[in-house]
């Protein structure tokens, strides 16, 4: 039987990962959990270790060095699609900044569709306890890439999406070069060309609980230079 698999990248989320875990399995007993963690110094594969003697449908896959949530969502992909079981994929934050509680309305609008994306930016969707400027950085981030890219696709920049395996085979993934949350767009853009049937659902994305925000200003450089990367992308 295919199955359907939570990719949450990490570093230094011990705050938050076994908490998130914890309540992910409470809500979907027969979801599977991979967990890609950079070699986070606060020990966070650690308590995904402990974590796996009580979830027998929990993973944990180190990567050596912090090089991108790109990179580590790359590597999760092709480990998952070379294992031939897998029906959807579901990209997740560690932060709890993506509700568990939208995760079985995801899974059942892929009865549809091949990309359903958990947006902040169509009715009923919103932000949760940001100030002024980073709405305003989302919102106007948003806004740039829907005029470049189109505007099929509402929340470009949405971490939480699902995805279903059989067309995640169908784009090469080599060619998504970015490392932080540009490759968000990226993976959107190559879906749609590809043909992804896309659903938009509605969340509300809310502060981070625990950690620090991973943010900087190298990751909204190349936010505002992918676009056009992509645009010139054969």
């Amino acid at each position: 039987m295919a199955k359907n698999y939570i990719v949450i990248p990490t570093y230094n989320e011990r705050e938050n990962i076994g908490k998130l875990v914890s309540e992910i399995f409470s809500l979907l007993r027969d979801i599977y959990i991979i967990v890609v963690d950079d070699n986070s110094p606060d020990g966070t594969a650690e308590i995904v270790k402990d974590l796996k003697n009580k979830h027998s449908n929990l993973f944990v896959l180190e990567r050596p060095v912090k090089n991108g949530l790109g990179k580590a969502y790359i590597e999760a992909f092709e480990k998952l699609l070379a294992e031939g079981d897998v029906k959807n994929i579901i990209m997740m934050d560690a932060d709890f900044s993506h509700s568990p509680k939208y995760l079985f309305g995801m899974l059942k609008e892929m009865e549809n569709y091949d990309l359903v994306i958990g947006s902040r930016y169509i009715k009923n969707g919103g932000i949760s306890n940001w100030g002024f400027w980073r709405r305003l950085l989302s919102w106007g981030g948003n806004f740039y890439v829907r005029a470049l890219l189109g505007r099929k696709i509402r929340d470009w920049s949405s971490g939480f999406n699902c995805i279903r395996a059989s067309i995640l085979k169908k784009i090469d993934l080599d060619k998504i070069e970015f490392s932080g949350y540009a490759f968000l767009s990226g993976l959107k853009y190559f879906l749609v060309k590809a043909g992804a049937r896309v659903k938009e659902i509605p969340i509300i994305f809310e502060e981070r609980r625990g950690g620090k925000s991973k943010m900087s200003g190298n990751i909204i450089r190349e936010g505002l230079l992918a676009p056009w990367k992509l645009l010139f992308t054969k």
